[in-house]
């Protein structure tokens, strides 16, 4: 692979967003050194018991989420219902559910986790995540990994074998197409471009933010140097402190590009109910807010929650956590009119 463009390293010693995104209403707003912020895997349900949400009362629960502050509402890619793995997400295609959300909910930032960038050209994804991001004013944080079905792969007549190479590939090409006016570009597994052609539109702010969700077979270094931040699973919370710091490590010195993670969570009603960690967490919102307090001081800057295991209804969950633990941590608001959410198209 060969590109005419410099490596994305562009962290920032001056504030929470990579040179370019300063001025990307959500990556600001969602990520910021020092502070916690959170968001929901969708769905916003309970459904432990099978693979298949119901996806009632979506729209509404989106709302809830905007309304109450929290930070993002997060996409997953699942092409396929493959009964085996047991879990189909919001079963909607997470770009065009992306551009619906945009237009129930006001502030929230949309994010996918992630696209399965091997599965998909990634021409196509630039086109379609610059739209979304341009329909939603500037929200959208577009997550990228490689998926964790291998059974997807060959429905796709794709190897599961090189997909971390097609994905450093791919990133290139997203990254480059949605930054750079006709941009020249030679790709080992995709198309070429010579300059002649441009995409349109180009994102709301000077460029995408492009976040790793999972490792995408690549080493840490990759992600720090390549893209904006990395999200990643659950892991054992006591080395959670280690992985921070490699992370940092990675990122390098004097620069800020944030980690988080996923888990899901079953908020019980007794908020004095201790902490229980297994595959979730399981815990009062007393426990809860000290964990998150410990992980914000370890290097954390956000937290997706995934209420499928959850005993209780998800609106009740939420109401708690609106409630009684966003006031505990407090994220910079960044919809002040400096943060123009006027679409960037191209001038004739």
């Amino acid at each position: 692979m060969a590109t005419d463009n410099p490596p994305a390293n562009d962290g920032t010693t001056t504030g929470g967003a990579p040179a370019g995104l300063r001025r990307h209403r959500s990556f600001d707003r969602l990520f910021r050194p020092g502070a916690l912020t959170f968001g929901f895997i969708l769905p916003l349900e309970a459904y432990a018991e099978t693979d298949m949400p119901t996806m009632s009362d979506h729209a509404e629960m989106a709302r809830m989420a905007d309304q109450a502050g929290f930070a993002a509402l997060w996409l997953r890619d699942v092409p396929l219902r493959d009964p085996g793995f047991g879990d189909t997400g919001q079963i909607f295609d997470p770009f065009v559910y992306a551009g619906w959300l945009a237009g129930q909910t006001q502030r929230i930032a949309i994010g996918t986790a992630g696209i399965v960038l091997p599965l998909r050209d990634p021409l196509i994804v630039a086109k379609q995540a610059s739209t979304v991001d341009q329909l939603a004013g500037g929200r959208l944080i577009l997550g990228l990994s490689t998926g964790d079905r291998p059974v997807e792969y060959p429905a796709f007549g794709l190897e599961f074998a090189n997909r971390a190479e097609r994905f450093r590939d791919a990133v290139d090409i997203v990254r480059t197409t949605t930054r750079d006016a006709f941009p020249r570009h030679v790709s080992d597994h995709y198309g070429r471009l010579d300059g002649s052609l441009d995409l349109v539109p180009k994102p709301a702010a000077e460029r995408l933010p492009l976040v790793a969700v999972g490792r995408c077979g690549q080493t840490m270094e990759w992600l720090a140097a390549n893209l904006d931040g990395w999200l990643w699973h659950q892991s054992d919370f006591r080395g959670l402190a280690d992985i921070t710091r490699e992370w940092r490590d990675a990122v390098g010195p004097d620069r800020y590009k944030p980690y988080g993670y996923g888990h899901w969570l079953d908020l019980l009603e007794d908020p004095d109910a201790p902490l229980q960690v297994g595959r979730g967490v399981r815990t009062g919102r007393k426990a809860l807010i000290d964990l998150w307090k410990r992980q914000r001081d370890e290097g954390v800057s956000h937290i997706a929650i995934n209420l499928r295991i959850s005993q209780r209804p998800a609106r009740q969950v939420l109401d708690e956590l609106g409630e009684h633990v966003l006031p505990v941590f407090p994220a910079a608001d960044t919809t002040s009119p400096a943060h123009d959410r006027r679409p960037r198209l191209p001038v004739a």
